[in-house]
């Protein structure tokens, strides 16, 4: 049986300053929008690195973790990426996606051309672990593994955020391509990949992304 121990880390704050904290937060969170248009500037690998560390505190179910974050820089890997995913997203635009959908996209402007792929410095491919495999050999199996990852991808927006750094989810489907390219095993199906960097200086995003619910009809008090 697991051993506990006590709770040391927890820190309580005077109501006054966690009201001063939840407001700065929000208005903080507030700020990032997804992008499309990423600079090529570099980003040292170390703030990736210590944003990956936070988005791996993320709870998960029965702490097991079930997530694997790829980061790409090779600029080939990104090529062979973005060509797949256009590949994908030709046929999303040109068919496979009903009407409602691209009708609900469309004030996005978004298409099947994803040059930001090749653009921005980083891609970080998110993959849910439906199992573990232990060095002799046995599987251990992986439980809310959606929910688990869901949680650490947000995490890492976040701290990607808090450091002054964009980020755009990208999910063309089907996505086993980052799989093959990216050599992951079949315990492995990719989630989200998403795009990191500094935005582009012209970079534009549209009026309706500022568009957020109000309280009262994402949130309901019994």
């Amino acid at each position: 049986m697991e051993k506990f121990i006590p709770h040391s880390q927890y820190q309580e704050y005077p109501l006054e300053e966690m009201r001063e904290r939840a407001q700065a937060f929000y208005e903080d969170i507030n700020r990032r929008r997804t992008i499309r248009e990423f600079s090529d500037r570099p980003v040292p690998r170390d703030i990736i690195e210590t944003c990956l560390l936070a988005a791996g505190t993320a709870p998960s179910g029965a702490n097991l973790q079930p997530w694997q974050f790829v980061v790409v820089e090779d600029m080939a890997t990104k090529e062979r990426i973005k060509v797949a995913a256009e590949e994908e997203e030709r046929e999303f635009y040109n068919g496979k996606a009903p009407q409602e959908w691209l009708d609900a996209l469309e004030p996005l402007g978004t298409d099947e051309h994803k040059d930001f792929l090749t653009i921005a410095p980083y891609l970080i491919a998110i993959f849910a672990k439906s199992y573990d495999e232990l060095p002799d050999g046995r599987k251990v199996k992986n439980y809310y593994v959606t929910e688990s990852v869901g949680l650490a991808a947000g995490t890492l927006i976040t701290a990607l955020h808090n450091c002054g750094l964009a980020s755009l989810t990208h999910t063309p489907s089907p996505m086993g391509f980052l799989n093959e390219i990216l050599d992951r095993p079949k315990n492995e199906r990719a989630l989200i990949l998403l795009i990191v960097g500094y935005p582009a200086d012209d970079c534009e995003i549209p009026s309706k992304a500022k568009e957020k619910k109000p309280l009262d009809q994402i949130a309901t008090f019994i």
